[in-house]
């Protein structure tokens, strides 16, 4: 198995899926935010304000989510991983909106044959662990 770090390309393909799923939260595109995850009971994303198990629930949340601009206010550091031509992280530290907070967004993805990139596990919490609700 083949896990050279950082193929440009590769690097770039996933900067451009993460970008695109980045939008489709300002947009509340909810069949872009779906098809970014990956269906599967075993997909997980940890949130602020709510957890989902399953690919089931992050759908529930993602419906239920008032649109809006988000919290994100500004990006502070991103920092994309690929290992091989299959697997990354993308981790990003961001400025939350109306805060004196540092958010962090931390994603796991896995190009699966026949289906494409997706997002198997998803995290996003606070820099000093306040609550934001």
């Amino acid at each position: 198995m083949d896990l050279t770090p950082n193929i440009p390309e590769i690097v770039e393909e996933v900067r451009g899926l993460f970008e695109r799923y980045e939008q489709a939260l300002i947009d509340k595109n909810v069949d872009v935010l779906d098809a970014t995850f990956w269906r599967s009971p075993h997909t997980i994303r940890y949130a602020m304000h709510e957890n989902g198990y399953g690919f089931d629930e992050i759908h529930a949340h993602r419906v239920a989510r008032p649109p809006g601009p988000g919290i994100k206010e500004r990006r502070i550091r991103l920092e994309i991983l690929t290992l091989g031509r299959d697997i990354a992280t993308v981790n990003l530290e961001f400025k939350i909106r109306g805060e004196d907070l540092v958010g962090r967004q931390s994603q796991t993805w896995v190009r699966f044959p026949g289906d494409g990139w997706k997002v198997i596990a998803a995290h996003v919490s606070t820099m000093d662990g306040k609550p934001l609700w």
